[in-house]
């Protein structure tokens, strides 16, 4: 008995025609499924086949397609929101404080570091002679660094400002070396050198925070005023506030110049030299009345 069945509304009559339909409706995947999983010997098999791939070509065709255009967008928007966090949190991270580098850079440093004795004025000079004799004397494994502790100060005289970078502990410098006989002969017998702080033979070394804060001076960072200079949101400070000093004292009389009390006496009550800014008490009508003026608006008697 043949297998051949009547042809059927879109559907060959025979198997080896029905075979061929399948082989041109198919799509590799479709393909692919259908050599792995199916044995196909007869027609009811290749006609249920059939159908399956033509319901799944409809259901291809009634699927809208994706906008490359659209597609795109997004993932060029998911990366711009990548982008923005990353930045953001950039910005929130706080600065890296420049102490805390110069403290373990000191800390890694051979030798300890021993403070000596100067004429007062010839600091800088030691510091040059010593680096001379243990250059000469082969002693650079030995003296390694001789540092004259600066610091910049604000001068104000006569109402004007002036910056100024001055010996911090005039009379004094700093040697980092290895003390031993030979070394503590080069540094002590140094032209303009008196002797070791402490005991003379056998001087002690500074603590760590010691010459810590008298080396900091040699960490180079933003100068700002002393207002600012207590950090950002989130951040460290990592300014330092460059001190004044003012040749005016609390209680002494001076002149207004200019304004409107110029040529009136006033007493000195309160000295701000981070604003440059005085308050004197003048007199009027038998009453003393604070008034706030620069250092500029007034002169010493």
């Amino acid at each position: 008995m043949s297998d051949a069945k009547p042809e059927e509304a879109g559907v060959p009559a025979d198997l080896d025609a029905l075979l061929e339909a399948i082989d041109e409706a198919a799509d590799p995947e479709a393909d692919a499924v259908v050599d792995d999983a199916l044995n196909i010997d007869d027609f009811d098999e290749a006609a249920a086949v059939l159908d399956v791939l033509e319901d799944d070509d409809a259901e291809l065709a009634d699927q809208p397609v994706a906008d490359a255009d659209e597609s795109e967008e997004g993932q060029l928007a998911e990366l711009d929101a990548e982008l923005a966090e990353s930045t953001d949190a950039d910005e929130e991270a706080p600065e890296a404080d420049p102490y805390d580098a110069f403290r373990a850079e000191l800390r890694s440093l051979p030798g300890k570091w021993y403070v000596i004795h100067s004429y007062a004025g010839f600091e800088k000079r030691v510091k040059s002679n010593i680096e001379s004799r243990k250059t000469s004397m082969g002693m650079e494994d030995f003296v390694f660094q001789v540092e004259v502790p600066m610091e910049d100060v604000v001068e104000i005289k006569n109402g004007q400002r002036k910056l100024v970078t001055r010996v911090r502990i005039p009379g004094y410098v700093l040697v980092r070396m290895f003390l031993n006989e030979d070394s503590w002969s080069v540094v002590r017998h140094t032209p303009g050198v008196t002797g070791f702080v402490g005991n003379s033979h056998n001087p002690t070394p500074l603590r760590f925070e010691e010459a810590f804060n008298m080396l900091k001076s040699l960490v180079e960072v933003a100068e700002v005023p002393a207002a600012k200079s207590s950090g950002g949101k989130g951040g460290k400070a990592v300014s330092r506030t460059i001190p004044a000093e003012v040749d005016f004292e609390i209680g002494e009389t001076i002149t207004i110049k200019e304004g409107s009390f110029a040529g009136l006496p006033g007493s000195i009550s309160e000295i701000k030299p981070e604003s440059g800014k005085l308050t004197v008490l003048v007199s009027l009508f038998e009453r003393e009345t604070p008034v706030e003026l620069s250092f500029d608006q007034v002169t010493k008697l």
